[in-house]
């Protein structure tokens, strides 16, 4: 059987960016072994909630627009775009789903963030630091990560003792404060922005990154180990045994 990872569409309101952004997400996973069913955006929850019971995993991607500042209790600023609800709604239901069940979860930029307030964590509504996170989509090495040595994203890079690289970046927005049973597996070395969280959880892969390695697929040998480990656990994963107790949130 196929490995099929659920990805809503970025955005509900910006079918241009939808055009764009989703086509390398695709590209990257279907490259990794997976096949892609798209969530749609407009359609009732009820609907989205039939395609759940053949997915092996979600990803959860970038978008234009920012998390609703009121979810993490704060007032948005000034610099805070505004908000999708639509697909916070899909989202949601997907995250529901995959803790629910332990289904491996790669959440990405946007999706990072989500996930992050979904645990009860907190954002930076607007970075200002002496790094540039947003050069732009086209700009392939845009600052330096520092990953944590021993955690499930050090386990990628092929040699243990390079946990420094480059990454692209994309963002305005970033992690204040980890969720629940998350931990910190990157940071920008410059400024201490977070850069990677994952689930503390030996029996349950999720991984965010606020860079994009669907952009830098075929260039980057860790952006191809993040789709790889992600596949791969979605290929493992099995549906919970009756009468076994499922992750809480």
């Amino acid at each position: 059987m196929p490995i099929r990872i659920a990805i809503p569409e970025p955005t509900s309101r910006d079918k241009e960016y939808n055009r764009r952004s989703l086509p390398p997400y695709v590209a990257a996973l279907e490259a990794a072994g997976a096949s892609v069913v798209v969530a749609p955006l407009d359609e009732p929850q009820e609907q989205v909630a039939k395609l759940l019971p053949g997915i092996d995993g979600i990803l959860l991607p970038g978008s234009r627009y920012d998390v609703d500042p009121q979810r993490y209790g704060e007032d948005r600023i000034a610099e805070c775009g505004e908000d999708d609800p639509a697909r916070t709604a899909v989202d949601e239901l997907l995250l529901q789903e995959a803790f629910a069940l332990r289904k491996p979860i790669l959440a990405i930029c946007h999706g990072a963030q989500t996930l992050n307030v979904w645990r009860s964590g907190s954002l930076i509504q607007d970075l200002r630091t002496s790094v540039n996170h947003r050069p732009g989509r086209d700009v392939v090495e845009a600052h330096a990560v520092e990953i944590m040595r021993g955690s499930k994203l050090s386990k990628l890079i092929r040699s243990s003792d390079l946990l420094e690289t480059q990454v692209n970046s994309s963002h305005h927005q970033a992690i204040r404060a980890p969720g629940d049973n998350l931990v910190v597996s990157a940071v920008s070395p410059s400024d201490g922005v977070i850069e990677a969280i994952e689930l503390d959880a030996p029996d349950h892969f999720v991984l965010a990154v606020q860079w994009h390695p669907e952009r830098t697929y075929g260039q980057s040998p860790l952006s191809r180990a993040i789709f790889g480990a992600f596949v791969d656990a979605a290929r493992m994963w099995q549906p919970l045994s009756i009468g076994k107790p499922a992750s809480k949130r």
